[in-house]
């Protein structure tokens, strides 16, 4: 989130209201740190849990479920960072999926953008601009993203890591669905977590317990 800088121009009235409105936005993004720091804490001690191994199965076997009537003809997943749910490795096994294309997303930090490339599902040779495990395959717009989740609402509204990149990718690609993946414990309420005009909501998002 970028907060303006102030500007001394106006009426005494128009800088109290500016300062406001900043102060508001700083304490709104420290608020998603402290959130989100929290959420990726509790993951990783879930991820160490002896009720790990089940939550994993059931995970897979709830986004495989969902994601075999959408027939995508190119399915964008992601590499996992850190103690993230491996979907590409869930759904990896499914003949169901044998035929489908497949595509990892590439981050620019430059210009705070995303493309998908065309992947082979081998374990990548290369990193985006975030470190984060890529394809070096062409560029390729799938229908249905699987798009992993911080914390999440039941609106369907993401926290993700902050970047805003999933977001601006999914307004420039409305048509495309957008499936979220993230364990059940990271449903937060909206009134810890307000969504922003331009936080895109997922279509639907699956946890270990079903799909919401």
């Amino acid at each position: 989130m970028n907060i303006a800088p102030e500007h001394p121009a106006g009426s005494d009235a128009e800088r109290a209201a500016r300062q406001a409105l900043r102060a508001r936005l700083l304490a709104e993004r420290a608020a998603r740190q402290a959130l989100r720091a929290r959420l990726l804490a509790e993951r990783e001690a879930f991820a160490a849990s002896a009720a790990a191994d089940a939550a994993r199965v059931a995970l897979s076997d709830h986004l495989r479920a969902a994601l075999v009537p959408l027939e995508p003809a190119c399915l964008g997943l992601y590499w996992p960072l850190g103690s993230e749910f491996n979907a590409a490795a869930a759904l990896a096994a499914d003949a169901a999926f044998d035929k489908t294309m497949r595509a990892l997303p590439y981050a620019r930090r430059a210009a705070r953008s995303l493309e998908f490339r065309r992947w082979d599902g081998s374990a990548p040779t290369q990193v985006d601009e975030c470190g984060i495990g890529s394809s070096d395959g062409a560029p390729v717009v799938p229908d249905v993203v699987v798009v992993p989740c911080v914390g999440f609402t039941a609106a369907g509204h993401r926290l993700g890591f902050g970047g805003g990149y999933y977001d601006r990718w999914l307004a420039a690609n409305p048509h495309v669905v957008a499936v979220g993946v993230a364990w059940s414990f990271a449903e937060v309420d909206v009134a810890t977590f307000a969504a922003r005009p331009h936080d895109i909501p997922l279509a639907f998002i699956v946890t270990e317990r079903g799909t919401l």
